[in-house]
């Protein structure tokens, strides 16, 4: 091959080419697995299968993935200090990062999270059970097509691409995506479902906030709780994010450290008082109960509910339940549907329901089918959220 070949970019993407996927892990059962779960789904196809992160960084641009399942433990050069690399070469790649459910694996998953990878999954801790599990081939089949169909969509479009933010932890630099330019006025945040029907905002003054996130919510709730500390003292803050165990201890203090309050997981039977942030544990669902005329956080270990435990439904049914036209709740990026039917449950029951909009959203997946619902009093952007709910605390529904 000439160097001119070599070095000739890449052919151009289209929506219907499948999702390239590179596997790097230096397990070779795990290699071998993955490969062949990715090439037996339809519109998948596996263009590299390596060891290190060094090899992942040195042949990047050769094979020209979509997306890179990326390993934290590795010899050589581990999946962290990989990340900034593979972004570097090539700032729109689709990064999952796949680890066992330590906390210090939990750690340094959400840490790349900051870094500019778009998920993480949690893996089997031993190459017997990666094997065995159903749940654990479902979610990262799941996440890469969804993940990788955004990014082949927005490389294929032919319109000019804006640069939009990526919200990380305090104290890291953003890094820098793409979305699809258009206006940035009030329609412009429904995306491309222009037939979206917004309804009124209550109009009682909210007194509780919920949120339900998924798929890029680490990032997004960070970003949010910043902006909200007006409301803290007023109301207690109630969170689902699609998370296990381990993970959910961490996203807790995370919140914490970004909101400047209170912020554990929710423990079964405690008080809800205003100044907190309580966040469903990760594998319960999390609800809303009354004893004593006081509201109270129950825990359950019941079914999956949407393929996830927690969920976001089981949470918003609650509150509805509870608080009713005084719930305000915010459904923030995330695969699929969990939220909203819990949505309508509270705009049913005369509260609102805030969804993020699709342009800022790292999945359109949950607060897309909250809004196609109409079941939304708003969809904005991730940054107009915050002050948006400040309004609305302060009795300003305008």
């Amino acid at each position: 091959m000439s160097v001119a070949a070599a070095l000739a970019p890449p052919a151009p993407i289209t929506a219907l080419d499948p999702v390239r996927v590179m596997i790097v892990d230096d397990a070779v059962v795990v290699r071998g697995l993955v490969s062949r779960w990715v090439d037996e789904e339809t519109g998948l196809k596996t263009v590299a299968s390596l060891r290190t992160g060094r090899d992942a960084v040195d042949q990047l641009m050769r094979v020209n993935p979509d997306v890179v399942i990326l390993d934290i433990e590795m010899p050589d050069l581990d999946g962290l200090s990989a990340l900034p690399l593979l972004l570097e070469k090539k700032r729109d790649l689709i990064v999952i990062m796949a680890s066992t459910l330590t906390r210090r694996n939990a750690e340094v998953s959400l840490k790349a999270l900051s870094l500019g990878a778009a998920d993480y999954i949690p893996k089997p801790a031993t190459n017997r059970e990666v094997t065995t599990s159903a749940t654990f081939r479902h979610d990262l089949i799941e996440k890469i097509r969804q993940l990788g169909a955004r990014r082949k969509r927005a490389a294929a479009d032919p319109r000019a691409r804006t640069p939009f933010s990526v919200p990380t932890a305090p104290g890291i630099p953003a890094r820098t995506k793409f979305a699809t330019a258009e206006p940035r006025n009030a329609a412009s945040h429904l995306g491309h479902s222009s037939d979206i029907k917004l309804r009124p905002f209550s109009a009682v003054q909210p007194r509780v906030l919920m949120i339900g996130s998924s798929t890029g919510g680490p990032q997004a709730l960070t970003a949010l709780v910043a902006r909200i500390a007006q409301v803290y003292d007023r109301v207690p803050v109630l969170v689902t994010q699609h998370m296990p165990p381990t993970f959910t201890t961490i996203l807790a203090e995370h919140l914490a450290r970004a909101s400047g309050r209170t912020a554990h997981e929710g423990i079964d039977g405690e008080p809800i008082v205003p100044g907190t942030i309580y966040l469903a544990p990760g594998g319960r669902h999390m609800t809303v109960a009354r004893r004593n005329n006081q509201p109270f956080i129950s825990l359950n270990d019941g079914p999956l509910v949407n393929f996830c435990r927690p969920a976001v439904d089981p949470l918003f049914a609650s509150a509805a339940q509870m608080w009713g036209s005084a719930v305000l709740a915010v459904i923030l990026t995330g695969m699929g549907s969990d939220g909203a039917r819990g949505a309508e449950d509270i705009v049913a029951a005369g509260g609102s329901v805030i969804a993020q909009d699709e342009a800022s959203s790292v999945v359109w997946g949950m607060p897309g089918a909250a809004a196609n619902a109409g079941v939304c009093s708003a969809v904005l952007p991730l940054d107009q959220i915050g002050p948006k709910i400040v309004r609305l605390f302060g009795g300003d529904k305008s």
